[in-house]
């Protein structure tokens, strides 16, 4: 018996985000399309070297993406909404970049002016986003852009045989907005077009294909099954073998099923459900190839490979076996040898680099026997040892304090209309009252002035002058402009979950542990290593310095637990509920002393909170009981008067609607700008008692809105709920979006409210 090992798929923006570096070069007008695509032929050659020369034997090609790999789908089948259409018809790179970013008209090179871009949300329950397809009543696809095949071919000339990679069919419809049509009628003609693919891959000379179907781990009704054994009885006949990749959960009852399915492979994530190992054995034909995802590819903890040989000896006696990480690393940093100061937490890691070589330890001592990686075996024993004796993870104090949290702690006073009287008083906010989520610009100078500080070459006393001016020139701004609830711009944070983890224990930090959002979108998760707890204030001195420059109200900004939970690396050796709780005392330590220095209205960030739910339905109320629980207890313990606000982002909200009518808010943001105020049917219908701002202002593209176009979308609004309830605010934080966007975008949306006002 033989195992080899594959990746499932390869972190795509470079080890030093090469690729945001190339995309927003290009966007500026500072480098060509051809310039952007060499960069981004570059980052594959050494992908696919490095995975080589670190022992992988089955690599992915198509794992790359310029933005997103469910666009690139989207593209490939020809499903391109109709108002990104060029007059030509031809769907150039400029039309890929109209979807995924809107356009503002002019020279947007797809000859449409001003367009919105497609809707965007979470993959699954991760922190990554994708564009949602999109499907009209009548609409034709039409094979296009096939990246895929090219790949292969650029691939293979430089001597790689790699297994291409496909977004599977039944996933894709799946994740579809149907627009009078269920996207699901369309069945047969994604089939279709999927056919031609594999036959194009099986003539380039592709052996083997993989195909990902995520959506083998969820709940699935019959159409989704129906569907699933149809495209597989005709794909499997259309050239390549299938490795049907599954991934983010366990089969449950799906496993025969899918064991069954007419494909050469199955990849099926253990790290997930290790407890699916045992039914896959019974269930799976000795003729299906099994690839088994022991490696954690979306978290960063090393892993315990004594243990893991002691599951897969038994197996790899009796059958060939490919193994993998558990799915794409994607989800993970590029290398931990790039990183020279995290001390004694660095061994207890594996990025992506270190991810693959474990499977390779593995593979060798499957074939070659325990002895001939003994060494290695014994190196990652000892760095598991010494994780769980550190002093550094177990705090006593913390754990004594999480243990005498009361469900007393996370109510407030009184009811939410009787706050909402008391905020009001204090308040005296306008009708309609505008506001935004947070951030503003993190301009060049913002950020040069902060690598400045974090090389030493800005001393601590001009680094908090310049703050300062910041913060002072963009409250000044939000006066001008006529917002009623300001806020101090952020110019001191880096990220909204790593300034916090920076300033909390138990949390250590990458300098190069980038991963991908979105786009050139790319963020450093916090490494939550051990137990946590709140040392001093982290925000108060910059909100009072904020507030004592304008007699507005300024709100304090703090990001939730939850979402400091979900947006970091999180620690595995307890559960994710314990954590969450200890980060809640946190927070609530700085929600009482924002309150105790006079501020009135305070934000608590959940952007996370839906994404981390689990993927079936049946696990949802337990981590909804914590995680609330958890928002609770860092928000209630303020006076009546003091005003709650909470942001929460692409997510689906109408399936936990009643979880976040526990949470408890006074006021809740949410994005609906992209949606066209569609989530509010839902809050409607759930006779939502709090405040909502929905987003009338899409900050995740360039475009910029008018005042016309979000008063009709506060006119949606008004359909949906009571004008009284109603706040007007963009749909996120303006950190990524440049200063001449957001100003006229800020003042098309006070006119607005304004407008609406004059109309009441």
């Amino acid at each position: 018996m033989t195992v080899t090992v594959a990746t499932l798929g390869f972190p795509r923006i470079g080890p030093r985000r090469e690729l945001k570096h190339a995309l927003e070069a290009h966007w500026a007008g500072k480098a060509s399309e051809v310039e952007l695509l060499d960069a981004a032929s570059g980052l594959r050659t050494a992908a696919w070297a490095r995975q080589k020369a670190l022992g992988a034997d089955w690599l992915p090609a198509n794992d790359f993406s310029l933005y997103d790999h469910v666009l690139d789908t989207s593209m490939m089948l020809g499903a391109i909404p109709e108002r990104y259409r060029s007059a030509d018809g031809e769907a150039a790179l400029a039309t890929y970049f109209a979807m995924a970013r809107g356009t503002t008209g002019g020279h947007d090179g797809c000859g449409h002016g001003s367009v919105t871009a497609c809707e965007m949300t979470k993959w699954f329950d991760t922190n990554y986003h994708y564009l949602v397809p999109e499907l009209a009543a009548g609409q034709k696809l039409a094979l296009n852009r096939l990246k895929v095949v090219d790949e292969y071919r650029e691939a293979k000339a430089q001597g790689y045989a790699t297994r291409p990679v496909l977004l599977g069919p039944v996933t894709w419809l799946s994740l579809a907005k149907g627009r009078g049509v269920d996207p699901f009628e369309m069945l047969d003609e994604v089939l279709g077009l999927y056919a031609a693919i594999l036959g194009q891959l099986a003539h380039a000379g592709a052996e083997w294909v993989q195909i990902d179907e995520p959506v083998l781990v969820l709940d699935l009704d019959e159409k989704q099954r129906r569907a699933l054994t149809r495209a597989y009885a005709k794909l499997s006949r259309s050239g390549p073998k299938l490795m049907l990749a599954t991934y983010f959960g366990g089969l449950g009852d799906n496993l025969s099923f899918a064991a069954a399915l007419p494909v050469a492979g199955l990849h099926v994530d253990l790290e997930r459900a290790p407890e699916q190992l045992e039914p896959l054995l019974k269930a799976a034909p000795k003729s299906l190839l099994l690839s088994l995802g022991v490696v954690d590819g979306r978290n960063v903890w090393r892993s315990d490979l004594e243990a893991l040989l002691d599951r897969l000896e038994p197996v790899a006696a009796t059958r060939d076996l490919v193994l993998a990480p558990s799915c794409s690393l994607l989800h993970v940093p590029v290398d931990l040898a790039l990183e020279t100061k995290l001390g004694e937490v660095a061994e207890w890691l594996a990025f992506a680099v270190q991810k693959i070589e474990e499977l390779a330890v593995l593979k060798r001592a499957l074939n070659e026997g325990r002895g001939s990686v003994a060494d290695q075996l014994a190196r990652s024993a000892s760095a598991n040892a010494s994780r769980k004796a550190s002093p550094l993870v177990h705090n006593p104090a913390v754990a004594a304090r999480a243990a005498a949290v009361t469900e007393a702690m996370g109510e407030r006073q009184a009811d939410i209309s009787e706050r909402a009287a008391a905020q009001a008083a204090v308040l005296d906010l306008p009708a309609f009252p505008t506001t935004t989520i947070g951030s503003f610009p993190q301009t060049a100078e913002v950020r040069n002035a902060r690598a400045r500080r974090n090389r030493g070459e800005l001393d601590a006393v001009s680094y908090e002058a310049f703050l300062r001016e910041e913060t002072e020139r963009t409250i000044r701004w939000q006066e001008e402009v006529g917002l009623d609830m300001l806020v101090h711009g952020e110019f001191e944070r880096n990220d909204m979950v790593q300034y916090f983890g920076e300033q909390l224990s138990g949390f250590a930090f990458t300098v190069n542990g980038w991963v991908q959002s979105y786009g050139s979108r790319c963020v450093r998760p916090p490494i939550l290593y051990g137990d946590v707890s709140r040392p001093q204030p982290m925000t108060v001195e910059w909100w009072r310095y904020a507030q004592s420059l304008t007699d507005k109200p300024v709100k304090g900004m703090l990001t939730g637990p939850v979402t400091i939970l979900n947006w970091s690396f999180v620690r595995d050796d307890q559960p994710r509920a314990d954590s969450c709780k200890q980060i809640a005392l946190a927070i609530r330590d700085e929600v009482a002393d924002l309150e105790a220095a006079g501020c009135k209205a305070i934000q608590i960030d959940e952007a996370a909170l839906r994404e981390g739910l689990p993927l079936r339905r049946g696990d949802w109320a337990a981590y909804l009981d914590w995680a609330v629980a958890a928002f609770r207890l860092s928000a209630a313990g303020v006076g009546d008067a003091t005003q709650i606000h909470t942001h929460m982002c692409y997510s689906e909200f109408n399936d936990i609607l009643p979880a976040i009518g526990a949470m408890d808010a006074d006021v809740i943001s949410i994005e609906t700008a992209r949606s066209q105020m569609e989530l509010l049917e839902g809050f409607a219908a759930y006779r939502y008692p709090g405040a909502i701002g929905p987003g009338v202002y899409d900050i995740h593209a360039p475009r910029v809105p008018g005042e016309d176009e979000m008063v009709a979308l506060m006119q949606l609004a008004q359909q949906h709920l009571r004008p009284e309830q109603l706040w007007v605010n963009p749909d996120c934080g303006l950190k990524t979006r440049k200063w001449d966007e957001v100003k006229p975008a800020i003042e098309a949306m006070v006119a607005a409210a304004r407008t609406l006002r004059a109309s009441a």
